[in-house]
């Protein structure tokens, strides 16, 4: 029988990035889940403060080259890989000279402040992942989406690129995390975003761009809900319980790796019996 393919798209992984909850589940989840039998790869963002020297970085040049366009300025993509050795993991990583080399994540070390162009470097993230497996050939079954910035993929995944034969069949799940950020993305956020082949309708999600618009947009577009995090806003958590999708609730640090590992299998399940 195939092995199952799972697509982890992360905006924090630990060791690269000091260690909070969502880092944690980007370095242990996908280890899990190699360990259960399926294939994965994972990505993330070459964010500055990562050390390329200490953590063994380097680009990988078949992959990179390519122009993205956001906002009608261009902007070349980078792609780097380094390995967990403890985990036997691969970690891809997105990065950019105009949005990953300032030596902080999210907010400037001088003054604090939430940068401005966090919503391109969301958007920018997103494609260079899409684009880099499609660069890849390698088709993911389940892609599973962990923090904030990859609120976009399931929204490109379900337009976009729905006709791509890498990403025909893949299902997407958003996990949602205790992760809140203030002040909103740039209020022009859906425009930048837009793509070929998105309604106006597809992109209004988006147009709230909170950090709880942004996770019901995602948890809309998606095929499937996790939630992370024992505790989350509040305004999620009603909405989690309200939505009519396949969803997975908290689960204990024991058990998680198996919980999630069948719900990947019960959500593929589901889709083939439907596509018989």
């Amino acid at each position: 029988m195939k092995k199952k393919k799972i697509l982890f798209i992360s905006q924090e992984i630990t060791p690269y990035l000091e260690e909070n909850e969502l880092g944690h589940f980007g370095r242990y989840l996908p280890q899990g889940i190699q360990e259960s039998g399926k294939e994965i790869r994972t990505f993330m963002p070459k964010f500055g403060c990562i050390n390329e020297r200490r953590n063994q970085l380097h680009e990988v040049i078949r992959l990179s080259g390519m122009n993205l366009i956001i906002n009608e300025n261009d902007h070349p993509l980078i792609i780097k890989v380094g390995s967990i050795q403890a985990a036997r993991m691969q970690v891809y990583f997105i990065d950019s000279e105009d949005f990953f080399q300032r030596k902080a994540v999210f907010h400037d070390k001088d003054n604090g402040k939430f940068f401005k162009d966090n919503d391109e470097r969301a958007i920018f993230f997103t494609r260079g992942v899409l684009e880099t497996v499609k660069k890849l050939g390698w088709v993911p079954d389940i892609i599973h989406c962990h923090g904030w910035m990859t609120s976009l993929v399931p929204l490109y995944i379900k337009n976009s690129y729905k006709k791509e034969p890498i990403f025909e069949n893949s299902k997407v799940i958003f996990s949602l995390y205790n992760n809140d950020f203030k002040p909103a993305l740039n209020k022009n956020f859906a425009k930048k975003a837009m793509m070929d082949d998105i309604s106006e309708e597809a992109i209004a999600d988006y147009a709230d761009t909170s950090f709880v618009g942004l996770n019901k947009a995602a948890m809309n577009a998606s095929d499937a809900v996790i939630k992370a995090s024992e505790t989350i806003n509040p305004e999620l958590e009603d909405y989690f319980n309200g939505i009519d999708k396949p969803k997975l609730g908290h689960q204990s640090p024991e058990d998680y790796i198996e919980a999630y590992s069948n719900f990947y299998d019960e959500i593929l399940e589901s889709s083939e019996v439907l596509q018989d």
